[in-house]
């Protein structure tokens, strides 16, 4: 008699919704967990100032650790960096991503290094944002450097910040957005595209870091906004976490992209109006 695949399926969806989609869950909620939890200690202020203005290492604890160190005024700045850009990444994307790691896993449910494979797919999709978030670091650096020379342009601090929302408004209207987007709303096609079998674990890396590039190319205005708002504003991120996740998971999500532009554009412009 044959078998009936939906019958047979059944078992798979079960763990699928049972075990894979809590899992998913369960690990943003943790990385929102730990950032809340992280804004509201006595480091907090590095959470803030490492993404957002000022120093992580003028004082307190991780000026200690700078002193005690060897190189420790580039190692500990780096590594409260790297921690805040991997929670935040984590609580922002993770939700984003989870039709990408739903086709990925029923695609290899059956294998017997499954869960290794989807742990070094995430690691590829975080690969992608870490390497964007150490060039917005470099960037950032460098406007400090910047600001610290230029005492005029130090008073009009604001004028960064507009130019920034105003960047992201812009974006929202440009053909590499949709592009990109396009890409990250059809993880299905795209894992059946790459996924050849063969090299496993070095396949699901690259699988992860591609998907991931394609994700930055439609995201990566959205999150420079929190290089203008501050890490610690969990609000802010919220509200961006909820966008990107709309965008790339609902069959509307596109025709977010114009409206946002639009209130970016003109939250910019009432920057500028309001110190002219």
């Amino acid at each position: 008699m044959p078998v009936d695949a939906s019958a047979a399926n059944t078992p798979r969806l079960r763990r699928h919704y049972r075990v894979f989609v809590p899992l998913i869950v369960a690990l943003a909620a943790l990385a929102w967990l730990a950032l809340w939890a992280w804004a509201r200690s006595p480091y907090g202020r590095y959470l803030e100032h490492g993404v957002a203005h000022g120093s992580w290492t003028d004082s307190g604890p991780a000026a200690a650790l700078c002193r005690a160190l060897p190189a420790g005024d580039i190692v500990v700045p780096l590594l409260l960096y790297a921690a805040a850009w991997i929670l935040m990444t984590a609580a922002m994307m993770l939700p984003t991503t989870l039709p990408l790691f739903d086709a990925f896993d029923r695609l290899t449910s059956g294998r017997p290094d499954h869960g290794r494979l989807l742990a070094l797919l995430g690691l590829g999709y975080m690969g992608a944002w870490g390497a964007f978030g150490v060039l917005a670091h470099g960037l950032h650096e460098g406007l400090l450097v910047l600001l610290a020379q230029s005492p005029q342009l130090a008073w009009n601090g604001w004028i960064v910040g507009a130019a920034v929302i105003a960047g992201a408004g812009a974006f929202q209207f440009s053909r590499l957005k949709y592009a990109c987007l396009d890409r990250c709303r059809s993880p299905l096609g795209f894992v059946i595209a790459h996924w050849r079998g063969r090299a496993q674990k070095r396949q699901a890396f690259l699988l992860g870091l591609h998907h991931g590039a394609w994700c930055v190319g439609c995201c990566w205005a959205p999150m420079l906004l929190m290089f203008a708002v501050g890490a610690g504003s969990l609000g802010w991120m919220l509200v961006l976490a909820a966008v990107m996740a709309i965008e790339k998971n609902t069959p509307w999500g596109p025709r977010l992209g114009k409206p946002l532009g639009v209130v970016l554009l003109a939250w910019s412009a009432a920057l500028v109006a309001s110190h002219a």
